[in-house]
């Protein structure tokens, strides 16, 4: 039981980096992309989509119509470990292995109702060829196309007591914290998660009642542009205003 929880630490680890849309918190996805045994058609998976090819392939990517196919996201291996009785036997031996699989996990956009893309294969522009359903895009070219389940974003969630979840919404890559009375307007304490591209999420046990808050986002201090309390400090700052039951 040691070796396999070991074994999903260190997988956990190898591809924590590249994953936006799934919890990446729980070993859920880790398990889940384990028992791959061959790639196939993209998959749905939680925020996601799971894209899989074969790792004798020099190189895949994929690029999406959302994205007006200016970015190409480069699939990478997924890399295993080795049987633990492997190494004994041999310990100079890279103690890890080639899973014969690369992925690529991309987050899905918010109302987007179908996923249009095309693979980049060993350098060639390519529709899907595990993928059936294909479209037209509008220079004529022929797209891979994955109908997305209805999803929407809400502004603010609450739903365990005493814990308050705060959200926001900015490009890619950004650092943003927030502070409030809860603690002392402290711009460095707690800084938000990006957990799907470009939304960020924050969930704080606080104590029950009401309380003030800003974002502090590219140095500036924010109220919450989706909460509609709002109020005037003393010393004339609007900050938002949420309670916590």
């Amino acid at each position: 039981m040691k070796v396999k929880a070991l074994i999903t630490t260190v997988l956990l680890i190898l591809i924590i980096g590249n994953i936006e849309a799934v919890d990446i918190e729980s070993y859920q996805f880790i398990n889940y992309i384990r028992n791959f045994t061959r790639p196939g058609k993209p998959e749905i998976f939680e925020d996601g989509v799971l894209f899989t090819a074969s790792s004798s392939l020099q190189r895949v990517g994929v690029s999406f119509a959302h994205e007006n196919y200016s970015v190409v996201h480069w699939f990478q291996r997924l890399m295993v470990p080795r049987d633990p009785a492997e190494l004994l036997v041999n310990p100079r031996i890279d103690p890890y292995e080639d899973s014969g699989i690369m992925f690529h996990v991309e987050p899905i956009p918010v109302d987007l109702k179908n996923m249009d893309y095309r693979l980049i294969i060993d350098g060639l522009w390519t529709a899907d060829p595990t993928n059936p359903l294909r479209v037209y895009g509008p220079s004529g070219v022929v797209e891979s196309r994955i109908p997305l389940p209805e999803r929407h974003i809400t502004a603010v969630v609450q739903s365990t007591p005493g814990v308050y979840q705060f959200s926001y919404s900015a490009p890619s890559g950004e650092t943003i914290t927030v502070g409030g009375s809860f603690n002392n307007w402290d711009p460095f304490m707690y800084e938000l998660r990006e957990t799907i591209r470009g939304f960020y999420t924050l969930s704080l046990f606080l104590p029950p009642g009401d309380f003030q808050y800003v974002f502090f986002h590219r140095g500036e201090q924010i109220p919450d542009p989706v909460n509609t309390r709002k109020l005037y400090t003393r010393d004339g700052r609007i900050v938002s205003e949420a309670t916590v039951f």
